[in-house]
């Protein structure tokens, strides 16, 4: 598709310098992109690279405005332009509004005007669909489930029973929702480990991403609830019970235990493991691989674990840390001197 910057400057309400008849045919990295695509400086530290950029017009803040060689299109907030301009050019697919012939519809469940249901696809049951839902191919929709209006799975996204997802929420490939939460009681008698029933479900909010690969286990004794506005990276796990706030984000590969809360405005990066019953507030930021051991009660940025060292001076710093309780031990004594 092509746009003029008329078109886009008028559709965002930016401010244009340059001819408003420029063609622009796409998005790219300001080093990557060429003529008739359109580029975005986000930080002034980068301004230098204006200089040699192909593109045809770039969308950055006032105080850069003078460095840029081409036309541009001037906001203080170049990235949340980024999400804007983007959504403009996107090509997926939208819902056909169809069912497929090889779909699988239980005769009780009820669908809303304009649900696609793709080939292969099972809705159960009970399950309540909202207008304009979208149900990709080999999707399985559990006895029970509701899904609001403008919610979209992806292929092969599977919702065991009960699980409730809000309005406008994406659901990408892969992601399972309310399995069975690891829960199990080592029984004396048997010898062996007694399966606890998870016989809760799942609440997902209205405007929720959930990515690809992740899953969202139901819960044993409360519902596993994720709320409006959050957003899952890919193979995110959330464990049974566990409550996650408004417009928190979690990057990819993090995993939760069960029975935990996080707060709201949360930035959780990747790879970060959250133990069990345990609380953090609202707007706590934790770094990537950090392990989060002990509630977080203060709003602010958080890291553990150490930094990259060369291999043989990681080695001997293990040995020190498995001297560090002596250490400390004969340090107390001395301080009681």
């Amino acid at each position: 598709m092509t746009l003029t910057l008329g078109d886009i400057a008028n559709c965002l309400g930016l401010e244009l310098r340059g001819s408003d008849a420029t063609e622009i045919e796409g998005i790219a990295s300001l080093d990557g992109a060429a003529r008739g695509q359109l580029t975005f400086l986000f930080n002034s530290a980068w301004r230098d690279r204006l200089a040699g950029t192909q593109a045809s017009a770039v969308v950055l803040r006032e105080a850069d405005a003078g460095a840029c060689p081409v036309a541009c299109l001037i906001s203080e907030r170049p990235r949340l332009e980024w999400a804007r301009v983007a959504s403009l050019f996107d090509q997926t697919p939208p819902p056909d509004g169809r069912i497929h012939g090889s779909a699988s519809v239980a005769p009780d469940a009820s669908l809303g005007e304009g649900v696609s249901v793709g080939a292969g696809a099972v809705i159960e049951s009970g399950a309540i669909l909202g207008g304009g839902v979208s149900i990709g191919s080999g999707c399985h929709i559990g006895a029970r489930c509701e899904l609001g209006a403008g919610t979209r799975l992806f292929p092969n996204v599977t919702l065991y029973h009960d699980v409730r997802i809000g309005s406008n929420c994406i659901v990408h490939a892969g992601a399972v929702l309310g399995a069975d939460g690891f829960g199990f009681e080592f029984d004396p008698d048997a010898a062996s480990l007694a399966k606890i029933p998870q016989v809760y479900g799942v609440q997902i909010g209205d405007d929720v991403e959930i990515g690809a690969g992740t899953t969202i286990d139901r819960g044993a004794l409360n519902d596993t609830r994720i709320g409006d506005g959050v957003k899952l990276d890919n193979q995110v796990q959330v464990g049974h019970g566990t409550v996650i706030g408004a417009h928190t984000a979690i990057s990819g590969c993090t995993a939760i235990a069960g029975s935990s809360r996080i707060g709201s405005y949360c930035l959780i990066g990747g790879a970060v493991g959250i133990i069990d019953n345990i609380e953090i507030t609202d707007r706590v930021e934790v770094t990537a691989m950090s392990l989060v051991s002990q509630s977080i009660t203060t709003s602010g940025r958080y890291s553990s674990g150490t930094g990259l060292l060369p291999s043989r001076i990681w080695k001997r710093s293990v040995v020190g840390f498995s001297r560090l309780d002596g250490i400390l031990k004969r340090l107390r004594k001395l301080e009681g001197k």
